[in-house]
Parts: structure tokens; sequence; C-alpha cells
């Protein structure tokens, strides 16, 4: 009996004084995956910290105005999403038909023109309706979806003109304001390069052109408050890309937050998936795309950034690139460890800039408790870089595994060639990046997560 009673109390002993495991840090709300809330339980595990959540009205409204549909998973996401500290941000899309004389899904809305308050303007009143209804918990509002790609390109998602489009914006501003004096007006993501390839002049200016014809625009801020871009598989082209936009927008007199909603460079090369993508990246490529595209973001000045997209809910037609850091099976891609790392490593980035040479890329994140610094090969070749060190200094690579340091005020770093085939020209993906992480207090507190990165897990779909 006696002994029974001994090993109750060291077993209670041992419970009561065991260390406990330290709480997980709130998440960085600059660092997004899209369509996160297919994994939710994967999406904290990463410390994501928003979601877009695409809301179409035809889902809302599919036969007329007197139907207010809101399904369930909706609810759920939402609320899990919330639990967890990961933002929401809603994307508005998607006419009905019974609400335009054009195609469903993309036309423009019926009364489009009317004032804002005339119930005519279908557009208004479902803009009024589902900002009041997420009002206090969905703040940021995107209008639409790349509507820059024209309809007779593959992808088109909005069969208006650029005046239409103005339009739509305009009323959704007026109105998401009018109902919610916090809610923040996106403009639908832009690809730049299908632009590009046409020869036409960049949609933003033709916006901007549209706006500068209407007398209430610059006093109402040209009716937006963030501009969006999406941009994948060069990573070479990130930062020039936002730079372009942010000069673009000086030239109107404009100073306007900038979020990158789509990032990524989906793989040909997986064997469950294998893809014939215009830009061949391997699967270590990917993962390399992730922390340089987010990295140079940063030093160009992205207020947010995302990856499309955490998790693949269907499988990609035979042949179409299949985007998410997990498979639909549940399975991890590299570039999943390579999110982890970023999520971790970059957190509570407060400032940014870049240190080029022709052969390699050096980005320093000043964060709020140290120094993160991200260098990679730009080219088909071994780079060396010789960098100054604080004390404590750790070494990740591109998979968020710690790696051996010097530790004698200075290192010297092999940054891998860049698998392009090329000794010296830019390859579109660089060479796997090292991770060179720096805290200036002791002990580090935790939303650096500078302990080694635990392994992830198998992703299991949300019901």
């Amino acid at each position: 009996m006696r002994s029974s009673l001994n090993f109750l109390f060291a077993l209670t002993f041992l419970v009561t004084t065991q260390t406990p495991e330290p709480p997980q840090p709130k998440p960085d709300p600059r660092f997004g995956a899209v369509e996160s809330y297919y994994a939710p339980q994967i999406a904290k595990q990463a410390n994501i910290g928003w979601d877009r959540m695409i809301i179409n009205w035809f889902a809302r409204q599919p036969n007329g105005d007197d139907q207010w549909k809101v399904a369930n998973e909706e609810k759920e996401r939402i609320a899990a999403a919330e639990k967890d500290n990961r933002e929401i941000v809603g994307l508005l899309m998607g006419t009905p038909p019974w609400a335009t004389d054009g195609k469903p899904a993309v036309g423009v809305p019926r009364g489009l023109y009317l004032p804002v308050n005339d119930p005519n303007n279908l557009w208004a009143v479902f803009v009024r309706r589902i900002v009041k209804e997420y009002k206090g918990r969905i703040t940021h509002w995107i209008i639409w979806n790349e509507p820059d790609i024209a309809m007779e390109d593959f992808g088109a998602q909005f069969e208006g003109t650029v005046e239409d489009y103005y339009q739509l914006v305009k009323v959704a501003y007026l109105t998401a304001k009018e109902t919610d004096p916090d809610a923040v007006i996106h403009l639908g993501g832009m690809t730049y390069w299908h632009d590009f390839v046409r020869g036409r002049p960049p949609y933003l200016k033709r916006f901007l052109d549209v706006a500068l014809k209407d007398d209430t625009a610059i006093k109402n801020n040209f009716y937006f408050d963030v501009f969006t871009t999406h941009i994948y598989f060069r990573t070479e082209t990130v930062a020039d890309i936002i730079s372009f936009y942010k000069e673009l927008m000086w030239q109107y007199g404009i100073n306007k937050s900038i979020w990158l909603n789509e990032t990524n460079a989906a793989p040909y090369d997986d064997p469950r998936f294998p893809a014939n993508p215009l830009v061949r990246v391997t699967m270590n490529q990917q993962a390399a795309f992730i922390i340089q595209a987010t990295a140079l973001a940063l030093a160009a000045g992205a207020e947010r950034i995302a990856i499309y997209k955490l998790f693949d809910e269907s499988e990609p037609a035979p042949g179409y690139e299949s985007y998410g850091l997990y498979r639909t099976d549940g399975s991890p891609r590299p570039a999943a460890y390579a999110y982890r790392a970023v999520t971790t490593y970059f957190a509570h980035t407060q400032s940014a800039f870049i240190s080029s040479q022709y052969d390699y890329h050096l980005v320093t994140l000043n964060r709020l408790d140290g120094t993160t610094r991200v260098a990679w090969s730009r080219i088909g070749r071994e780079t060396q870089i010789t960098l100054y060190l604080n004390a404590g200094a750790r070494l990740y690579d591109h998979l968020g595994r710690e790696l051996p340091i010097q530790q004698n005020g200075y290192t010297t770093l092999t940054l891998p060639a860049g698998n392009c085939g090329m000794d010296y020209g830019i390859c579109d993906v660089g060479g796997a990046p090292l991770i060179l992480v720096e805290t200036f207090t002791t002990p580090a507190p935790t939303p650096t997560g500078l302990p080694t990165l635990p392994p992830l897990t198998t992703a299991t779909p949300a019901p």
C-alpha cells in the first residue's frame, strides 16, 4: 500500500512539475496561404496569418434577390480561422444569371451605374448586405479577381470594360464604407503579364486614367485602399513587378499598400501529378521560390504576401499544375517545409532591404528582436558570400533544417547553384537559399521560433 502511495505521489509530482509546452506564438498577419480553410489544423501548425475566402454572389443568391444562402462550411471556416488568429479576407465576385445581361458569373451587374442607394443597383445591394453580415469579422474586401484577363484569354473572370470595373470598385467602396467605416477595399489581383504579352498598357494605368475622368475620384482616394497583384514562377520578377506598380501609382500621386495575394511556382516533376507548364520548376525549386519570392516581396515593400495555395482540395486535370503546398492526399511537398520556415524565421519583420550582386541576392529582414538574412545564388553555379555575425547566429537551409556555422565573428556561406543549365545566366528560380537568423535578446522570444522546426504532419481536409 505504501509503495502504491509513493508511486502515486511520484507520478503527481512529475505531472505537476513538468515544464509545460510554450504556447504557440500568434501568427504574423503578413504571411498568408490561400484556401487554408481546407486544412485548418495545418494552417494552425504552419502559423499562417491570413486566408482569402471567395464569396460568390451567385452562391448567395442563385435565383433572385429574395434569397440569401449561407453555406454551413463558410461559417465553420471563419470560426476556425478566428480561433487560430488567422484573418479572413473576403473576395467578392460571381454575378448571378438573374443579375446581369451578360454571361453568368462574369457579367456586369445590372443597374451598376445607378446611385448606390437605388434598390435596382443590384451590386450595391449585395455588397451592403455581405459587409453588414460580416462587420467586425471581415474587414478586407477584394473586388473581383484578375480583371485584367481579357475575355478572349483563358481564365477570364470579368467581361466588362475598364470603365465597368472602375464603377464596380467605386460602388463597392461607397457601399462598404457606408456600412462599415473600417472596411478596406482592394482592387482585384492583377497578373501584369496578360497585358504585357498583348502589348496593352497596364490595366492599373487604364483604371487610373478612367478614374481621373471622375471629378470625385481624387477626393475619395481613387475608390480603393490596397493594390493587389499575383506573381508566379520567376523569382526575379517579384521585386520588379511590385516596384513597377509602386512607381506607376506614384506617377498618379498615389501611395497605396501593395499586397502580393498569390505567388507560387508549381512543380512539373511531382510523380503523383506530373505537369507540362510553360516554366519548368522542380519540387525543390518550388521550395526555394517560396522563400525567395517572400523575401523579395518584403524588400520591395509588399505589406502582405500569400501563397497560392495551402492545400489541393481536388486533383488537377492531367498535365496541369498542382499548386498546393500539400497534395490532395494530405502529404506535404518540400515547399510546405519552406513556407513554415518563412512564417517562423521571417515573422515580425519591421523593415527589409536588398543588397544584390550579379551572382547573388542578399535580403536583410529587420525583425522586432533581431535580423534574418536570406541569400541565394542567382546563377547556375555556386557562389560564396561572407557575412559578419552577431552572437548566437543560427543557420538554416531552405527547408528549415539547422546547419553548422562558424561563430568567430563572420562566416563564409557557399550558396548552392541554381538549376537552370547556365553558369552565368540569371535563373528563373535561383539556387536553394540559406537563412541566417540572429536574435539580440536572451533567451530568444517565442515569436522567432528559433528552435529547429518540428516535423510536419499529414494534412487532413476539413469536413
